[in-house]
């Protein structure tokens, strides 16, 4: 593991993957303490989200603003310069070396983290080769993340069905974020590349990204600490 967690609710990401920012309250509210850390996304970030990212940060919770940026050199570094100005502790670009260099020089001397998505966990195989990439799911992200870590980025989005190989080749010192986390039973949705909490820990995740199967949950509150629970058992 790259760092060390006293808490389980340090390493549980909730995906705030929600229509609207009284929803997320809502849903915030009804978890109370049993979370620390919160992930949003374009669908909520584009319906007044990044309001509710400050007040998250001014309440002393974590914030994870996945935007996957990509675009020119420059505006993706005063992209990540703003979200760093925002007290964000976690944002998201794509893998690709200009992007990865622009936003590590936006974040400046900020403990912004750059994560770098290697390849989305609903892309399988077919998916790749349907978008051009001959290499197929297993050399795509081997070759990511071995230009994240020559440019120094502090971390790697990846499936948690990834998580063991990125670990060999990013080392002990940086971080692994694993979205497509599903607890035993919950349905896979979209995603195509899933593993259970207990597993992903296993594997090398340091954070695990969780969002319908605690959101939308009779009692959200209790689904986080079930989640939690997972990690406590994979660390033990």
């Amino acid at each position: 593991m790259s760092a060390t967690f006293p808490d389980p609710r340090d390493r549980l990401i909730i995906a705030l993957d929600l229509p609207s920012v009284s929803t997320a309250e809502s849903i915030i509210a009804r978890i109370g303490d049993a979370a620390t850390f919160y992930k949003i996304g374009y669908e909520l970030g584009f319906a007044g989200g990044l309001g509710l990212a400050r007040e998250l940060v001014a309440d002393g919770k974590k914030v994870f603003i996945d935007f996957k940026l990509h675009d020119i050199g420059n505006t993706v570094a005063r992209g990540v310069a703003s979200l760093a100005a925002l007290g964000a502790s976690f944002a998201t670009v794509h893998a690709y070396p200009q992007t990865m260099r622009a936003a590590m020089e936006g974040k400046g001397a900020s403990p912004l983290r750059i994560l770098a998505v290697t390849v989305l966990t609903s892309y399988d195989e077919a998916d790749l080769a349907e978008a051009g990439y001959a290499g197929g799911v297993a050399a795509t992200v081997a070759s990511r993340v071995a230009q994240a870590r020559e440019i120094g980025v502090d971390g790697i989005v990846c499936a948690p069905t990834d998580a063991a190989s990125v670990r060999t080749a990013l080392g002990a010192k940086g971080v692994i974020v694993t979205p497509g986390v599903r607890p035993d039973g919950a349905a896979t949705g979209d995603q195509k590349r899933v593993a259970t909490p207990f597993a992903a820990i296993r594997a090398g995740a340091d954070y695990l990204v969780v969002g319908r199967p605690i959101v939308a949950s009779p009692d959200p509150g209790a689904s986080a600490r079930a989640v939690q629970a997972e990690i406590a058992r994979a660390v033990a």
